[in-house]
């Protein structure tokens, strides 16, 4: 079984990437940016590149779908970059090109703000794309970088299926009929995104998930079994939203940045400002053979369970990544 997890935001240790190991887990989307700026960003590229280096029999940097395939082979986790916000192109529409020569693969448009290019969810009014969005995202779309919309608002995320020439992906959400947290996505969002060809990664992060922490591993793997059947197994997927050994400081960082003096709980709560205790069937990277058995014990056929454990996201990377054959 091919194991992709398409969103992680660890604390990064040789601990982790043993446990990606020992999980079989073949590719990981990290995020090498909440609020950072170019320079800042650069410095946690530098970061990666010194981990390959340091654990060269663990990890490998990820480039294209074949990365996978030959980190199965070698028994290795590829490592593939992504943005959580913009942020890291400040202004410029060219810092697109630039971060794509160095690996970046999936920028989101915006994280629960309002960017430059798009509403996030938490604000009250969502204009939809700017006009710099639309630039971006045909910038993207020639370059081979993926389209995240998952911290967008609704009309924002309608646009950008709309006026994306490639499928995008919700690297990490769930569907809101099953959970009505601002994060998780409508019917229409998830129907447009999977009618185009686009990709939903299931979220384990609790505050995602009906019950919380509490969530059950049985009604995780239901909730996957109604999306498959509204939606398609094909084009279903993990992005666990796994924050393992993050201090809660970090909390602060991803939801406030720079951009407000007072904390912004967001779908945290003043009493309990950090981070959330994860489901007791999904602590670490070594837990992904659980959710496999959930999913089959779910009723999925065993070409489904690979399919949303991994497969789907290889062909939706094969797809996705470099440029366009028609420039």
């Amino acid at each position: 079984m091919i194991i992709v997890d398409n969103l992680q935001y660890a604390n990064w240790s040789e601990k982790i990437f043993l446990e990606m190991n020992k999980g079989s887990v073949n590719a990981v989307h990290v995020t090498v940016a909440y609020h950072e700026n170019f320079r800042e960003t650069i410095l946690n590229l530098e970061k990666w590149n010194t981990w390959f280096e340091r654990f060269p029999k663990l990890i490998m940097k990820g480039m294209t779908s074949d990365d996978i395939l030959l980190a199965h082979q070698l028994k290795k986790t590829a490592i593939f970059f992504g943005f959580q916000n913009p942020s890291p192109i400040e202004d410029d529409i060219g810092l697109l090109e630039v971060f794509h020569q160095l690996g970046v693969r999936f920028m989101q448009l915006s994280y629960n703000n309002q960017s430059l290019l798009a509403t996030g969810c938490y604000e009250d009014e969502d204009p939809g794309l700017t006009r710099f969005g639309v630039q971006a995202v045909k910038e993207m779309n020639r370059l081979g970088m993926v389209i995240d919309m998952s911290h967008s608002a609704e009309r924002s995320t309608l646009e950008a299926i709309q006026y994306s020439d490639r499928p995008i992906a919700i690297t990490h959400a769930n569907p809101h009929y099953w959970h009505p947290a601002l994060r998780n996505k409508s019917h229409q969002v998830l129907s447009e995104l999977t009618s185009s060809n686009g990709m939903l990664g299931f979220s384990i992060y609790p505050h995602h998930l009906k019950d919380g922490t509490s969530c059950s591993l049985k009604s995780f793997c239901e909730m996957i079994s109604e999306a498959a059947l509204k939606y398609g197994s094909d084009r279903l997927g993990i992005g666990s939203d796994l924050c393992q050994d993050q201090p809660d400081s970090v909390v602060t960082w991803m939801r406030t940045g720079r951009w407000s003096k007072e904390m912004d709980y967001g779908e945290g709560s003043a009493e309990n400002p950090g981070f959330p205790t994860q489901p007791s069937w999904f602590k670490d990277n070594t837990d992904f053979s659980i959710l496999a058995d959930g999913l089959s014990n779910s009723g999925f056929s065993p070409s489904e369970v690979n399919g949303i454990m991994g497969e789907n996201w290889v062909k939706f990377y094969k797809n996705s990544f470099g440029v366009c054959q028609n420039e």
